[in-house]
């Protein structure tokens, strides 16, 4: 959510930044709702002052022809106060949902564009590797030596799903565990079991919902129990401290958690409706960082995030290229994001050198935006209570990190190389096949 304040004093701000995003709402209506509110609480605030003013005065009148008429006078108000009262309330109560809809105005350094295509790639990291044999799809292998089964997948669960067999299952695990090993033993950070059922307060407070919520899966929708399933652990690891003032000296915090995911994958029909790369349930590592209100924090926590992916990458022999995400593709939650995106030889359509690459990670840093919806703040060293800034990151996601690994690792013979950091994770073995 947004600051009310910024944007009464920066309207130009947020329209731009609703522009850039491609995000319609309506700014002029929602300060004219503002100013209706806050004349609404004023206008209220006088009456009940009027009112408890004259209620003082009646002990005073020893006329009681005019304490009677003064008494009338009071009830008069009484009524004009209780209107003020609803009116400011139910005025109050219509400004948040639109709050929910105004997007955090992107970086300037953000690239300005319409979608996907427009984002632009500020780096590249190793070399995409030259067959001197046909290669094989991460279909083909995960067939080949009977790691998956897509067909009793769709029977069990319908389309863009799967089964995990063998090799392949302790493939999948030896890559997440490889990650969250990598987090917690080498960057400190503090792993985390995670609620993947939410309360819808979770996801809104994330900015995942109002606007991403024909992505997530609906439990029991009209109950009490009313829960949606995350498609990231993100969302638990963000609200995880909501409605908290924590210390300044606590911060950063800093949250890694391997979680199952669950995304609807609305809208794109008829798009890799095959293998592993745009499935509808899937396990990750994510990342969160939660430190103090400081922008420059912010960039350096948000470079440093998007480093530990690229080492996992490099570690794993994984071509890949950094790209910076523009306007209309970062979301309305976030004030800059980079993806990164690996190599995968049987996405590549031997012309366009782009088509082989395909997003494994995310990157995001949000400021205070989810933290005001969170109310999650802290003390600082003054005594002043701050909103928190946050950030996420994707250390691993899986099974769609098995695409390259298995493509850019296989040999003439069908076999693949298992890449070193893993095969400590699968007992010593060096191949697959």
């Amino acid at each position: 959510m947004i600051d009310i304040r910024d944007l009464r004093e920066n309207p130009d701000k947020y329209r731009r930044g609703a522009q850039l995003k491609g995000v319609s709402v309506d700014i002029d209506a929602i300060l004219q709702l503002d100013a209706d509110r806050l004349a609404a609480q004023q206008s209220f605030e006088k009456l009940r002052a009027d009112q408890n003013q004259a209620s003082q005065q009646i002990g005073k009148l020893k006329n009681p022809a005019e304490k009677q008429k003064a008494i009338a006078a009071i009830a008069a108000l009484k009524h004009s106060v209780k209107e003020a009262e609803d009116r400011a309330k139910t005025l109050d109560a219509e400004l948040p949902p639109l709050l929910l809809r105004v997007p955090q105005p992107p970086d300037e350094d953000v690239p300005v564009g319409k979608d996907a295509t427009d984002n632009v790639v500020i780096r590249h990291w190793g070399e995409k590797r030259v067959f001197d044999f046909k290669p094989r799809s991460h279909i083909e292998l995960l067939e080949m030596h009977d790691l998956a089964d897509f067909k009793a997948g769709v029977n069990i669960a319908g389309s863009r799903s799967y089964f995990l067999k063998g090799l392949g299952a302790e493939l999948h695990s030896a890559v997440l565990r490889f990650a969250l090993d990598m987090m917690t033993r080498e960057h400190g950070f503090t792993s985390m079991t995670v609620p993947v059922l939410v309360r819808e307060a979770a996801m809104r407070g994330t900015g995942f919902f109002p606007a991403g919520k024909d992505q997530t899966y609906h439990v029991d929708p009209g109950s009490e129990n009313e829960l949606f399933l995350t498609g990231t652990a993100e969302v638990s690891l963000t609200a995880y401290h909501i409605d908290e003032i924590l210390d300044e000296k606590a911060l950063p915090k800093k949250y890694t958690a391997v979680s199952t995911c669950f995304r609807r994958e609305a809208g794109t029909y008829g798009k890799d409706t095959a293998g592993l790369y745009r499935v509808h349930q899937f396990d990750k590592c994510e990342q969160v960082v939660i430190c103090r209100n400081d922008v420059e924090e912010s960039k350096r926590w948000h470079m440093e995030m998007l480093g530990y992916s690229e080492t996992l990458l490099q570690r794993l022999s994984i071509p890949y290229r950094v790209i910076h995400c523009c306007t209309g593709d970062i979301g309305v939650k976030n004030a800059s994001m980079y993806d990164i995106e690996s190599w995968m030889p049987s996405r590549y359509d031997g012309k366009t050198d782009a088509t082989g690459y395909g997003e494994t990670h995310s990157a995001s840093r949000l400021y205070e935006f989810q933290a005001r919806r969170l109310n999650l703040r802290y003390k600082d060293t003054d005594g002043k209570i701050r909103f928190c800034h946050t950030l996420n990151n994707t250390v691993v996601a899986s099974p769609r990190i098995l695409i390259p690994i298995l493509e850019n690792h296989q040999n003439a013979d069908g076999s693949i190389t298992i890449p070193e950091p893993l095969r400590l994770y699968l007992g010593g073995r060096q191949r697959i096949g």
